[in-house]
């Protein structure tokens, strides 16, 4: 059968950030095309309603209480699933806390947090699935990484783009790795994606929305549930020569140059 190729049925994958937004779209998907999941999150109760959802769709989900800025408890979680599946076919990195604050201001503590959220705990993450996946021969790991990470936003973004831009990296190095090894790297390049916390940001300045949308040649942000398709792609065999790919999610914001124009581009302003 043509699905074949994205058929996930009975493999294992472990999501960060599930209780919400792309970790959460991103679980569902990958248990909507046959896996298993543990899921990892500070939010016990939104990972409780992801497995609600998952187990729904007759499928196994353990949600596991975890701060990927905490080793131990990146230990702890990768125990758990040993114990409970004894293996592991993808990874999802998707949580990760970012900083923002004047360049000029900025503290070694604020930096020390963003890196430890985003880029530490992402690899301690990343190297214990590989651990399990080289051992194995075969697994597949994706990132979150934003467009800040490739290309500069300022708004204070320094601290939130440097651990950005090291995710893309390590997505690089490591494909080169492991690819030998039976285990593909690969990265989701996001450009502003509806959540929570970037709409309490458009509501308290007027002018984000259209300035996002001045970037957006799709005449709109992201929704969550978009990262669905291209996830189950590179969680699947349909992405088995896909391996280092730094993959733009983002309605054509990289490909435009920042000086251009688009068809309903809204003025400079608040929308």
């Amino acid at each position: 059968m043509a699905g074949d190729l994205f058929d996930l049925t009975d493999r294992v994958a472990v999501v960060s950030g599930a209780a919400s937004g792309m970790g959460r779209a991103m679980a569902i998907g990958f248990a909507e095309y046959g896996a298993d999941l543990l899921l990892a999150d500070i939010d016990a109760a939104g990972m409780e309603a992801t497995a609600g959802t998952i187990e729904a769709l007759g499928r196994r989900a353990i949600p596991v209480v975890c701060d990927i800025a905490q080793p131990d408890r990146i230990d702890a979680l990768y125990r758990t699933l040993d114990r409970e599946f004894g293996r592991i076919d993808v990874l999802g990195n998707v949580a990760g806390e970012g900083v923002t604050g004047d360049p000029a201001q900025l503290t070694a503590e604020q930096l020390r947090h963003a890196m430890q959220n985003l880029v530490i705990g992402r690899y301690h993450c990343t190297r214990e699935a590989g651990r399990r996946m080289i051992e194995a021969g075969k697994g597949s790991i994706m990132s979150i990484v934003s467009i800040a990470g490739l290309t500069a936003l300022g708004r204070h973004h320094v601290a939130y783009s440097m651990a950005m831009g090291a995710v893309a990296q390590m997505t690089r190095e490591l494909s080169s790795e492991w690819a030998p090894l039976g285990v593909r790297v690969n990265a989701i390049v996001c450009a502003q994606v509806e959540n929570r916390d970037l709409r309490q940001r458009m509501e308290a300045d007027p002018v984000l929305r259209s300035n996002f949308l001045r970037g957006l040649p799709i005449g709109r942000l992201g929704r969550p549930d978009e990262i669905k398709g291209l996830a189950v792609l590179l969680a699947s065999d349909a992405s088995s020569f896909m391996t280092g790919a730094l993959i733009p999610l983002d309605g054509g914001n990289l490909a435009k140059n920042a000086g251009g124009s688009h068809p309903g581009m809204p003025p400079l302003g608040p929308s």
